[in-house]
């Protein structure tokens, strides 16, 4: 039992000497121009994300994620080298395609396409530095909120038992038609993030090649 302690002991306290240094930097020497063609092609690729990249919001963190994430499952499918190559390439291409939704907002907006409204100011009674201010206005002149609800009828219950309960409801019933179609809107936006993390979680540490 001393004797293995002794040879792990050993083994931890090993230090390399300047010939290996050397012995394994030759060895790796023969990769050198390969690596060096391999960076250049991606710093050519990856020029016109980071030259419009900036800290402002995550847009941009999600913009280098999907980017990378593009390319990855690309590179996987093409060399297709283990079994799973092929399906990990799907899931990653899944993962890049709820990235934009999650950049564009689309659930967010989607209920904007069920009803039109006219936008407009109108002067205030107030003032501010001697000077007349204006009201934001919004009347609404068609809806179709009805449909929008069919489309998604566990989030519409939801809405309507106060589950969903992030905006204000209104006396009038007919104006919380409006609210329901926002509380599933922003719902189903959620629903995309915690799916879009969770696919990240259960996978990225397969996709390797």
């Amino acid at each position: 039992m001393e004797d293995k302690v002794k040879e792990i002991i050993d083994f931890d306290d090993y230090k390399s000497t300047m010939f290996d240094k050397i012995r394994w930097w030759l060895q790796d020497l023969r990769y050198y121009p390969r690596n060096f063609v391999i960076s250049v092609k991606n710093l050519i690729s990856w020029f016109p994300i980071i030259w419009k990249d900036r800290d402002w919001d995550d847009h941009y963190i999600f913009e280098v994620l999907k980017f990378k994430i593009k390319r990855q499952a690309k590179y996987i499918a093409e060399r297709d080298f283990h079994t799973s190559a092929k399906r990990d390439a799907e899931i990653m291409n899944l993962v890049a395609r709820l990235i934009e939704l999650e950049q564009d907002e689309t659930y967010n907006m989607e209920y904007m396409d069920y009803h039109k409204s006219k936008h407009y100011f109108v002067e205030s009674d107030k003032e501010f530095a001697g000077e007349k201010t204006y009201e934001w206005k919004s009347d609404e002149l068609s809806e179709n909120f009805d449909e929008f609800f069919k489309k998604y009828p566990r989030q519409y219950k939801k809405a309507v038992s106060g589950e969903l309960s992030r905006f204000t409801r209104y006396d009038d019933e007919a104006k919380n038609k409006q609210i329901y179609a926002m509380e599933i809107a922003h719902e189903n936006q959620e629903r995309c993030h915690r799916l879009l993390f969770k696919i990240l979680a259960d996978n990225i540490r397969k996709w390797w090649d």
